[in-house]
């Protein structure tokens, strides 16, 4: 039987302990290779462990972070009990790397949001919880860590988790919120249970990891999307034309009719290929060739969906911006807009807000877009693009901005729902 599989991520502030937090999970689920161990203690003893192992060296694989003793890149680790699979993404906290939380919480199903017990709620905190809410995670874990620290006091946590409380309320989205009080350096209800806080009568965090409900949206419930990524013509098969791609999202069935947008063309699916063989129906998030009845030009970037379910297909759009670049966003800046496999010139026509992330409140017409700001924005784009809310679709509600001088990317959008517009 195959193993339910759970997607999270850790975040939080500097030094919050998250590195040590997935340490202590990979530790004690007796994950972590002896080689691994043997290799974990000496840079351990370098550093001046005095024999205690140092388990966010486990995650912090880069150099420069374990010089700092800070996580800089997304780090991806793979676990797995005997009740469920787990890819964990553990996110830098430092301000300068929001950038990273952005991609290493956008595929997520929950996020553990870690408090340090001493310092409280604090800004990264906020905008880590702000970012999670954003991206719809249904649900949130606040860890308040380094117990051990703050004499195991049941006062400091139930202090920390209503201040918490009452800043998550302002953010709307229904997640599901668990606190748990532990201590990742020690080991206090990560996946043992503590004997420290006896006052706690909750699950640890591996106990709740095991438990927790995801529900995936069936591809028989959402509507079918399918990118074409590139077109296949081999030299060998003059007459065989086919489109090739991963089906984002729902189903489609050799037969159906189907259109290309944004041309609007209509057809019917002669066949699908997969490397397996032909197939009758295929099922998000396959990978499969598409052959059409109907000889339509048809070139990457395009987008076959069922003709009576399409997304939205416009040169405008708004859409809640993560600036992820230390030069501003600005009206009339111009970038490259890469959606699905389409890419696109797009020009900022206007700024329409920016979140405070103390107060969550929108602040109307701002001048610039600074570097982890979010704000709304609308964009006009040089071609037509098939998109649909975030709310509704990941894949097809999501999209970067790419500076079109340097190629790098400074902006990670969230097409707005319709009726927050």
């Amino acid at each position: 039987m195959t193993l339910d599989l759970l997607r999270f991520t850790t975040a939080g502030s500097v030094d919050d302990g998250k590195s040590t937090l997935i340490g202590r999970l990979l530790y004690d689920t007796k994950q972590v290779f002896e080689d691994q161990l043997e290799h974990v203690a000496q840079a351990s003893e370098r550093r001046g462990g005095e024999g205690a192992l140092d388990l966010a060296l486990l995650t912090d694989g880069l150099r420069a972070e374990r010089e700092q003793g800070i996580t800089i890149d997304v780090a991806y680790r793979y676990f797995a009990t005997p009740k469920r699979r787990f890819i964990i993404a553990d996110c830098p906290g430092h301000q300068q790397y929001t950038r990273n939380m952005v991609t290493g919480a956008s595929t997520a199903d929950l996020s553990v949001i870690l408090l340090d017990a001493r310092k409280g709620v604090l800004e990264q905190s906020k905008r880590h919880a702000f970012i999670s809410a954003l991206l719809g995670i249904p649900h949130v874990v606040v860890a308040v860590n380094k117990m051990d620290l703050a004499d195991y006091s049941q006062a400091r946590f139930d202090e920390l988790a209503l201040e918490f409380a009452e800043f998550a309320a302002k953010l709307g989205g229904g997640a599901d919120l668990t606190y748990i009080p532990m201590s990742a350096l020690e080991g206090d209800n990560v996946v043992d249970r503590s004997q420290h806080m006896p006052w706690y009568d909750g699950l640890t965090l591996l106990e709740l990891l095991e438990g927790v409900e995801v529900a995936y949206d069936h591809p028989y419930d959402t509507p079918a999307r399918f990118p074409v990524q590139w077109v296949i013509r081999p030299a060998t098969a003059t007459d065989y034309r086919g489109y090739a791609g991963q089906l984002a999202s729902g189903a489609l069935r050799k037969g159906e009719e189907v259109v290309v947008l944004p041309s609007g063309e209509r057809t019917k699916i002669k066949a699908i290929d997969t490397y397996d063989g032909e197939l009758d129906e295929a099922l998000a998030p396959m990978s499969l060739t598409l052959r059409l009845e109907d000889e339509l030009d048809v070139s990457r970037g395009e987008l076959i969906c069922r003709a009576m379910q399409t997304p939205t297909v416009s040169r405008e759009l708004e859409a809640d911006v993560c600036w992820l670049h230390e030069r501003p966003l600005r009206a009339g800046g111009r970038y490259v807009i890469k959606h699905t496999s389409r890419s696109a010139s797009a020009v900022v026509d206007e700024l329409r807000d920016c979140v405070d992330v103390h107060t969550l409140e929108r602040v109307s017409a701002p001048s610039e877009l600074g570097l982890n700001d979010i704000g709304r924005v609308r964009l006009r784009t040089s071609a037509p693009l098939s998109f649909d809310p975030y709310s509704e679709n990941r894949r097809t509600g999501s999209f970067i901005l790419i500076d079109e001088a340097s190629n790098e990317t400074v902006g990670a959008g969230l097409v707005a729902s319709t009726e927050t517009l």
